[in-house]
Parts: C-alpha cells; sequence; structure tokens
C-alpha cells in the first residue's frame, strides 16, 4: 500500500509546477486536500490533489494537465497529512514546484490574474470581486470541484460557468513576465539565489531554475516581491524568449513543453540529449519503427522557431494545421525550416507537433489518469 501511494505521489509531483508557460489552473493545497466528499477518505489526503488535476485533464480533454498550487507554510506539519504526504510536499516546496506562503491571502487570485488562469476553488471571494472583476465577469475563471460518479467534476461557482476557462493575462502579469528576478535570499527555489552576491547574484546560490520558468512575482505597494520570502526582487534583465509548443498524438494533445533560446530541444521516439521530448509511450508499433530515437530538433531564435529534421526517415510540414496530403510539405533528412505560425511538424500521420494554441486537441479517448498506480482503497468514491 505505501509502496502504491508513493507511486502515485511522484505521477502527481509530475503534474504540479509553478511555471507560467505550463501552469493551466490554480489551486489552494491546504483547500483541496480537505475535499473529504469527493472520496469519503480520511479528514486530509493529497491525493485528493491527484483527483482534481484529472478532472481539470478530462475536461480540457488534454493529458499532462499541470497546475499552480499555492501552499500555507503550516501545511508542511499538518498532521491530519501522513508522514510521507509531508516530506513530499516539503520537496516540491525545496524544488520551486509549489508556492509555499506564511500567508496566502488573495496570492491564488493575483497569480491567476498576472497568468490569466482559471481557479479551482470551492470559496466564492466575496470581498475581492473590486480588485478581480474577472472574478463575476468572465464564466468559467473560478469552478467548484464538487463530487461526481467517477470523481470530481466542475460546478458553476463565481460568475457561472460549469468548465475551466483561461483569460488574457493583465497587462502588469506581462510586463512582470517579461523580466527576470532575483531573490537576495540565499536558496530561494522561486528566484534563484542571493547567496552572499546580492539581489544579482548568480543562479548557481539557490536553486537551479531557468529564468523562463520564473512564478510571477508577488506585488505588495507595487513593488515586486518574492511571495514566500517577503522581500523585494532585483530586476536581472529580460527574459528569455519561449514559445509553448504541444504534442498531439492520435488527436489528444499528450503533453506540453516550453522551447526558450538557451538551448534546444530535441523531439522522437527516445532522445538521448537531456532535456529531450520522448514520445514512445504513446506510439504505436508501426510508429515506432518510423520515428526515430531523436527525430525533429527545435531551436528558437530571433523569435523564430527553426524545426529541423535529425532523423532517418524524414518528417513533414502541414502549413496551417491542413491535414490534406496534398498541402504537406516533405522535410528531409538534416532539412531546416522555420515553423510558421500555425504550421505543425508531422513526424508520422497521427503524431504533430505545433504551437499549442494552434493545436487543438480532439480525441475520442480520455486522458491518461495520474491516479493510475493509487490503491483501490485508498480511493473510496462516494456512492451515487
Amino acid at each position: 500500500m505505501r509502496f502504491e501511494i508513493s507511486k502515485v505521489l511522484d505521477a502527481i509531483e509530475g503534474r504540479v509546477c509553478t511555471d507560467p508557460s505550463l501552469a493551466r489552473a490554480v489551486v489552494d493545497l491546504a483547500e483541496v486536500i480537505r475535499y473529504q466528499d469527493i472520496d469519503g477518505g480520511r479528514p486530509a489526503s493529497l491525493l485528493r490533489l491527484g483527483m482534481v488535476i484529472d478532472a481539470l485533464s478530462r475536461e480540457l480533454e488534454e493529458d499532462s494537465v499541470q497546475v499552480y498550487a499555492v501552499v500555507h507554510r503550516a501545511l508542511l506539519s499538518d498532521a491530519d497529512l501522513t508522514s510521507n504526504e509531508r516530506m513530499v510536499v516539503r520537496r516540491w516546496a525545496d524544488d520551486g514546484l509549489v508556492e509555499v506562503l506564511d500567508n496566502p491571502g488573495d496570492r491564488m487570485l493575483e497569480v491567476a490574474d498576472l497568468l490569466g488562469l482559471p481557479v479551482l476553488s470551492r470559496v466564492r471571494f466575496d470581498g475581492l470581486r473590486g480588485r478581480f472583476p474577472w472574478l463575476v465577469e468572465q464564466p468559467g475563471r473560478v469552478v467548484a470541484p464538487v463530487p461526481g460518479a467517477g470523481g470530481p467534476v466542475f460546478i458553476a461557482h463565481v460568475g457561472g460557468g460549469h468548465s475551466p476557462v483561461a483569460g488574457k493575462r493583465s497587462p502588469t502579469g506581462v510586463k512582470l513576465l517579461a523580466r527576470q528576478w532575483r531573490c537576495p535570499e540565499s536558496g530561494c527555489a522561486l528566484f534563484g539565489g542571493g547567496g552572499g552576491g546580492g539581489a544579482f547574484a548568480d543562479l548557481a546560490g539557490g536553486a537551479d531554475r531557468s529564468p523562463a520558468a520564473q512564478p510571477p512575482p508577488a506585488l505588495r505597494n507595487g513593488v515586486p516581491t518574492c511571495p514566500r520570502h517577503g522581500v523585494r526582487l532585483g530586476d536581472g534583465g529580460p527574459r528569455p524568449r519561449t514559445e509553448v509548443l504541444a504534442v498531439r498524438v492520435g488527436g489528444l494533445v499528450r503533453r506540453r513543453f516550453v522551447l526558450s533560446e538557451e538551448q534546444p530541444i530535441v523531439a522522437g521516439r527516445a532522445p538521448e540529449q537531456d532535456g529531450g521530448i520522448m514520445l514512445g509511450q504513446w506510439l504505436n508499433d508501426e510508429a515506432r519503427r518510423w520515428i526515430s530515437r531523436g527525430h525533429v530538433r527545435f531551436e528558437l531564435r530571433v523569435g523564430e522557431v527553426i524545426v529541423t529534421d535529425v532523423s532517418t526517415n524524414g518528417s513533414g510540414i502541414r502549413p496551417a494545421g491542413s491535414m490534406a496530403e496534398s498541402d504537406r510539405i516533405p522535410l528531409a533528412p538534416q532539412q531546416s525550416r522555420v515553423l510558421g505560425e500555425n504550421d505543425m511538424v508531422e513526424l508520422y500521420p497521427g503524431v504533430q507537433i505545433g504551437r499549442a494554441e494552434e493545436l487543438p486537441t480532439g480525441a475520442p479517448f480520455t486522458p491518461t489518469s495520474v491516479m493510475a498506480e493509487a490503491p483501490t482503497m485508498a480511493m473510496r468514491l462516494p456512492r451515487p
């Protein structure tokens, strides 16, 4: 039992992040773990986060959906969690996967506002609607996870709307995310480490974190502030440009990844390069034989996405996502091409990579459950 629960917690760990480019919704972890009615179990359980993530994945019809979790520091020592669960949350905090705060306050809504994300919560936020008018003006920006026949489902909450809906990043969020920030506190997991070198010290003094993946700073009296340490952040210069790409296999978006100017990314059956995008687990036998271990390389140069075929069998470009065979442009081995705004790379029929916003899902099957390894006795769903 303990081993199986550890496996599912490891799987859930892959679905939490503070990366503005990958998070699809914001949650308050201290709230979600106490949704006792969704499984009828103990007062607090970290497995409920996995169940809510599964519900979001089903709603968005997308695999590998990630959430931005805000965590009250008291949760790190909450006796309602098991010692293993507390250890896991501490690891997430140390790795910068979740945002730990002494007093979360309205940070969840601030993150949602800055990043344009939906909020998954049963809280009504009555006193905050003036500051965040989108709470009621944009249906679907706040939806409540509640018990359903096969796990949690979402219902209309603040402002109406049953499905989580993203909005636009606020103008302030756009400005903040255009810069990289440095925390003067040594070892800060969110904004690098100051060590002894002040706010602009090298990242080696703290967490090994790409500036492109930094969360949005908190704003205290209009000043960019580290939400964890409550200190003013130093401006470290422009943030590296990024593009969010997505992998679609069989019509289902399987995962998203961030391409930055810092380094190229190789996608294929089983790339050997660090940070490569492995597709093999989603391919049938014929596709595995066709697609090379490292099949295509993506680079971001001066704002352009450059795709280079590094395979044995070649690839193709489908302009504007057209599936007509006559529109497919062959991409021979070692050939490079600028990926147009609406183009997608086709490694094999049904296996495509393109910009995430231009690669909608449309599969006739449900995404993989993050709870697949959870023992059934730990998931007592309420009787209908």
